[in-house]
């Protein structure tokens, strides 16, 4: 009943902005303000926010900080890490109060959010005394929720406004973080801020980085930083990983971090999930896994792939699925159809969507026809089963969207789902067959 009417009000009906804002106020007493005395790092953006927030929450406990962190995938409570199967962002004010009073309760100085814009329009952080708002890039995303571009970036930007209206703590700066090559930065960069720190290739970024160099094993760069230099060492590869990278050495110095720990820091963490991740095989291709979900990501990851020199064949299993921005399904099919030789046609979460109807709406802008390096396998399994099968010597499979969630949800209820475990899985066999012939 309670459901059925919620679908009757729409999403940004302000009875129901005022809803959760009660909530919000009602969560905080409830739960006795717990962020009151810890640093807030709020980490928003499109693409790669949950990547960074987790590299910022565990580099800064390499620093032996004692820290909070919540991510669409995972949430640290110190030394102690568990996998979020809420399919929330940003869960229920109700429950971050809770983990946040947790949180404190076990001496976490530091909360690492990631803030999406429905947490922010829907006061699911109201309250939070943010102390630094990191933001990379805005591409297009939620528009079922903010209907245009230009709501988007306002919601986001409402972080960064409040900002100087937060409380002040003597221990920890105010500092905005912003990406100089993000579309719509001069909206956040013409604010005013105690601390305004900004990032990338060019001139006017305060933090500027050159040299970047991809090796087999890891990247290198410089990092030039008020008049000084440093080279930064990861093991973390390509690109885009710099961005954000480059966005934690600034959360790092805010922290009063000096450049040799930040380096000794950067270096240690080997792998980070979500992004492009690599699954071993011995059938002489190469298969990633990654949390591209639009349209940019997606482009970065294709055209990564590309670039890799030996690559002959692009192989793309993609989604087909839910309730949410359909505007942007063209456009992301329309990518995968033009930077992918093989494209599989899957399903991913459909809630209350039906297959059928997804397909129907993304066939179109697939520029080939069916069995023409193209098929429609609504079985992910058998659709993962069929890209390792059919993948050849220097071929390329990138299975993309779910990654590291752990439950995908269907017509009829979530069933226990985790695209890394299914793709070892089926190497496994695929290795014994070959053993057995």
């Amino acid at each position: 009943m309670l459901s059925n009417v919620k679908k009757m009000i729409a999403l940004d009906n302000p009875f129901r902005l005022m809803y959760h804002k009660a909530r919000a106020i009602i969560a905080n007493f409830v739960y006795g303000f717990p962020s009151k005395n810890m640093v807030i790092v709020g980490i928003t953006w499109t693409n790669w926010k949950t990547t960074t927030t987790n590299l910022v929450a565990k580099w800064l406990r390499e620093a032996w900080n004692k820290v909070f962190m919540f991510s669409t995938i995972n949430i640290i409570m110190w030394d102690k890490e568990y996998v979020n199967n809420s399919k929330m962002t940003s869960p229920d004010v109700f429950v971050l109060q809770k983990l946040l009073k947790q949180a404190k309760e076990e001496w976490c100085n530091i909360a690492v959010i990631e803030t999406s814009s429905h947490s922010i329009l829907y006061n699911r952080n109201y309250w939070l005394n943010y102390d630094i708002a990191v933001l990379t890039n805005i591409t297009q995303d939620h528009l079922d929720l903010h209907k245009t571009m230009e709501n988007y970036v306002n919601t986001k930007l409402q972080l960064f406004k409040n900002l100087i209206t937060y409380r002040r703590k003597p221990w920890i700066k105010k500092v905005a973080v912003i990406n100089n090559e993000s579309d719509y930065k001069d909206m956040f960069l013409s604010e005013t801020y105690d601390n305004l720190y900004t990032y990338w290739k060019d001139n006017s970024s305060t933090l500027k980085v050159d040299n970047i160099i991809n090796n087999f094993d890891n990247t290198t760069f410089d990092v030039k930083i008020a008049g000084s230099k440093f080279e930064v060492e990861t093991h973390l590869r390509w690109d885009f990983n710099v961005y954000n990278i480059l966005a934690s050495i600034w959360v790092f110095i805010a922290f009063w971090l000096k450049p040799e720990k930040i380096k000794e820091i950067i270096k240690s963490i080997t792998w980070v999930p979500w992004r492009m991740e690599e699954i071993p095989n011995n059938n002489n291709y190469k298969v990633f896994v990654d949390y591209a979900h639009t349209p940019d990501a997606l482009i970065q990851v294709l055209d990564t792939i590309r670039e890799i020199k030996w690559i002959k064949r692009i192989i793309t299993v993609f989604w087909a699925t839910w309730d949410r921005d359909t505007t942007k399904r063209p456009i992301m099919w329309k990518i995968i159809s033009e930077k992918s030789d093989v494209v599989i046609l899957t399903q991913d979460d459909d809630y209350t969507e039906k297959i059928e109807k997804i397909i129907k709406d993304v066939l179109p802008w697939i520029e080939r026809k069916e069995w023409e390096n193209f098929w429609i396998i609504t079985d992910r399994k058998e659709a993962i089963r069929t890209a390792l099968l059919t993948a050849e010597k220097h071929d390329a499979i990138l299975i993309a969207w779910k990654w590291d969630e752990h439950l995908m949800m269907t017509n009829d209820w979530p069933i226990d789902w985790h695209d890394r475990d299914i793709v070892e899985e089926i190497l496994k066999d695929l290795d014994e067959f070959r053993i057995m012939e």
